[in-house]
């Protein structure tokens, strides 16, 4: 299943997605946790690094050759961009599957395993934006074939600006984290609206509430999309001051009241099954847009035909 954490700049979306990514974990569950913000600080949430890895960005030439296998439809790693959807031939992954992928691109930070898009660097000022890095998630959610029970965690970047390509279309469900001010709930209302077109589901976060008017605040904002609350937490404080140890075990210590609220939230992600024709069909729908606004004309080629009509979503990998 997987599991997006969106919100405004400040409202604590890193340190929600590290919570929850560690609260799976502590659990047992099979947990990836992803850092798509250009602000590359979820290592750091979830704990003391214990093993670093390449950046998914880095290396987006090198992923595309892999995902595309022996798909007669991509012609070469070039006509390949971040909507082309799987499709007969393409390299299908598994969550922490034996694959080079994953065995090159995952990292592990407080006990939990971690894949990071990269920071920018000298060579991107000015000429790129994130998306060509956050452009290697969107391939890996793309060929990725997960289940009931694993979860992959992504920390997104901050606002609206996922709409900026079709990436808020892979998750199952995307908690909107919201402090309970004017401006913490104003990118609920943006994200509300764009994802009503497209069915997307999504649950309001409370973060930072300190008593009933904030609480009281939140629910007149937002209504029954409010799915649960975090409390003020010296434990997160503590945590981000370094006071506190890493790895999954450390939330015992969490306040009674959050360690709750991260409960609700797996129960969230747990209710809805799969829909993998709704995926696919998002998937498809996306690649034809940027097909027809920009790729054509950059590639050459005409890249709806990269399109399977005979695959089927959801199909294992083979061995």
């Amino acid at each position: 299943m997987r599991v997006a954490f969106v919100g405004k700049g400040g409202s604590g979306k890193t340190t929600l997605s590290a919570l929850f990514s560690r609260h799976l974990a502590r659990s047992g569950a099979p947990v990836l946790a992803i850092d798509g913000d250009i602000n590359q600080h979820l290592a750091e949430a979830l704990g003391e690094e214990e093993k670093s890895a390449p950046p998914l960005g880095e290396h987006l030439a090198d992923i595309k050759d892999f995902l595309r296998g022996t798909n007669p439809r991509i012609t070469s790693r070039e006509a390949m961009i971040k909507t082309t959807p799987p499709g007969r031939g393409s390299r299908l992954l598994r969550p922490l599957g034996d694959d080079e992928l994953h065995a090159r691109h995952v990292g592990r930070a407080g006990g939990v395993p971690l894949m990071v898009t990269g920071e920018f660097d000298d060579s991107d000022l000015g000429v790129a934006c994130y998306h060509s890095k956050l452009g290697a998630v969107e391939l890996y959610l793309g060929h990725l074939v997960d289940g009931p029970g694993e979860y992959v965690v992504v920390d997104m970047t901050a606002g609206a600006d996922a709409f900026a390509s079709g990436l808020f279309t892979r998750f199952d469900i995307t908690f909107l984290v919201a402090e309970p001010t004017r401006k913490g709930v104003s990118v609920y209302r943006q994200y509300r609206d764009h994802a009503e077109q497209f069915g997307i589901r999504i649950a309001v976060v409370g973060n930072k509430v300190t008593g009933e008017d904030d609480l009281l605040f939140l629910k007149d904002q937002v209504g029954d999309d409010l799915l649960t609350y975090l409390i003020h937490s010296p434990w997160v404080r503590a945590a981000e001051q370094g006071r506190t140890e890493g790895g999954p075990d450390t939330l015992a210590s969490l306040e009674p009241h959050n360690r709750h609220a991260l409960t609700i939230l797996r129960e969230a992600v747990d209710s809805h099954p799969r829909d993998w024709d709704r995926l696919h069909r998002h998937a498809v729908e996306f690649h034809l847009r940027n097909a027809h606004a920009w790729a054509d004309a950059r590639t050459g080629e005409d890249l709806a035909a990269q399109v399977d009509p005979d695959y089927t979503p959801g199909t294992p990998p083979t061995t």
